[in-house]
């Protein structure tokens, strides 16, 4: 098994790689694990390795162009004080798509990267 294995991973497209790449590691925890801005990069979280997808991408231009926009599907990230991360990413002057849900499993809420792909930030329910 290679060390790429290991991780479960999802590409985005976005305009603007840098401009993602300091969106993921600044605020939402990511390391960078290798860059080739401004065509693609690719940031790593736990087991999580989100592949940026620039225009001048390989899995860009391997895109039909009706598919290009950023669609419902989104990464989802587990937290363990979902108050104060939507206050701290409040603060940062994040943009939030989504109002706070709660429903039997936890409560999430959704902001939106750089290009527009969504991310859900999740607390479980506590557990009796």
């Amino acid at each position: 098994m290679t060390a790429s294995d290991q991780y479960a991973s999802v590409r985005y497209l976005v305009d603007d790689v840098q401009a993602a790449v300091d969106f993921y590691t600044t605020h939402l925890g990511f390391t960078v694990n290798m860059s080739a801005a401004p065509a693609f990069a690719d940031v790593v979280r736990g087991p999580l390795r989100v592949l940026l997808s620039g225009p001048t991408s390989s899995g860009a231009r391997a895109t039909p162009e009706d598919a290009r926009s950023a669609g419902r599907n989104r990464i989802h990230l587990v937290v363990d004080d979902l108050d104060a991360e939507i206050a701290r990413l409040r603060d940062a002057g994040l943009p939030f798509r989504s109002d706070l849900v709660s429903g039997p499993g936890g409560r999430q809420v959704l902001l939106a990267d750089p290009a527009g792909n969504l991310v859900e930030l999740f607390q479980p329910a506590r557990r009796a």
